[in-house]
């Protein structure tokens, strides 16, 4: 095993062992507790068996198992980066109806 290999192992345990404190803090829910220590454990086989990428681009039809992992990563991140931009505006948004609903209580209460 080579030392990056090592590195990336030992990263993947210590992002399992604060994966779990989070989901104890209640920081993260049970379904996402189980979809990153699935993704660490992945990137865990991922890096000890490296051959495993090369069936993954095989079956996408990609030539090596680095760009299909590459392209599969950037698809997801970005999907991901849409998906917090959607829910910063529905945030947004509530914050907005939530300030003028509380403008519009103070105004009245002063009237009063």
């Amino acid at each position: 095993m080579s030392i990056i290999q090592f590195l990336i192992v030992a990263f993947s345990i210590f992002a399992i062992a604060r994966t779990f404190r989070q989901f104890r803090k209640g920081k993260l829910t049970l379904a996402f507790l189980f979809l990153w220590i699935f993704f660490w454990l992945i990137v865990g086989v991922v890096v000890v068996l490296p051959q495993t990428t090369d069936t993954l681009a095989r079956f996408v039809g990609v030539g090596r198992g680095v760009d299909a992992i590459m392209y599969v990563s950037i698809i997801a991140l970005f999907y991901m980066v849409f998906r917090l931009l959607v829910r910063i505006e529905e945030v947004e948004r509530e914050i907005t109806k939530l300030v003028r609903t509380l403008a519009i209580e103070e105004s009245e209460k002063k009237t009063d």
